[in-house]
């Protein structure tokens, strides 16, 4: 009755990892319908320990079955979810370039850093005359794949050029820009659309398509719509809410650096 008072440390380990991750599980589902696949999930496993530690042996077994031939289906409910997972694992807050490894002392040091200040200032001026634009942002996915289909640039970034680029007169507006670090790499690039996106009908294909990469890439995408002139920040194929465009570069900042 007393095994609980030889804790070690490795206990606690073991207890904060899993947290961890379901709580970083449970951020990428929350919102939507996942979300109450997850917490059924989750009653269950609890029901099924309550059942084991009181002995209903038919019970706790038949329960047991069920959660381990379930495993399979949980794949294929969860599969956009576990692939946007294991991205936030390879991503900025994991890996030894993110943020975690750069407080504790190890800088990032394969790119600059991008001129959020620059960029959130072209976007307030597009959405002033209702200028469309799709600019995408890397962070740590290889965006190579997009770039290949647009025009190659290796511009440093500034408020001037990605005016110019997205002038409904420019021969540079249709598409998407990339940047990286503190350049912009790539120009009319096509994004690809996987999958069923429902939108209202106010949002449109610029929209649906940054919902898209940054589903499949960590990266993070801005959109001004030509039709009413917002402003939308897009990250983990959601739209991050914002108060205002000082609040705008404080997410920016927040994600990137």
């Amino acid at each position: 009755m007393l095994d609980f008072v030889h804790f070690r440390i490795l206990d606690f380990i073991d207890i904060f990892l899993v947290a961890l991750l379901l709580y970083y599980f449970y951020k990428l589902i929350k919102g939507t319908v996942a979300i109450n696949i997850f917490i059924g999930i989750v009653i269950l496993y609890l029901i099924w320990l309550l059942t084991k530690s009181l002995q209903m042996n038919l019970l706790s077994e038949f329960l047991g079955k069920f959660l381990g031939v379930g495993v399979l289906a949980l794949i294929i409910v969860f599969q956009q979810e576990i692939r946007r997972f294991l991205l936030m694992i390879g991503s900025t807050k994991f890996n030894p370039s993110g943020k975690l490894m750069n407080r504790l002392g190890f800088k990032q040091m394969a790119t600059s850093e991008t001129d959020v200040e620059a960029i959130v200032n072209a976007i307030k001026d597009l959405a002033k005359t209702k200028t469309g634009a799709l600019i995408i942002i890397k962070r740590n996915s290889n965006l190579d794949f997009l770039k290949q289909t647009g025009d190659a640039m290796n511009i440093e970034v500034n408020k001037p050029i990605i005016e110019s680029i997205f002038f409904k007169n420019s021969p540079l507006h249709d598409g998407a820009v990339i940047i990286e670090g503190n350049k912009i790499t790539a120009t009319r690039t096509v994004l690809p659309i996987s999958g069923e996106i429902r939108l209202p009908s106010t949002y449109g294909l610029r929209h649906r398509a940054a919902i898209s990469i940054t589903k499949n890439t960590d990266a993070v995408a801005l959109v001004v719509s030509e039709e009413t002139g917002k402003v939308s920040y897009i990250k983990d194929g959601r739209f991050v809410p914002f108060k205002s465009y000082d609040d705008l570069k404080q997410l920016l900042k927040y994600d990137l650096y």
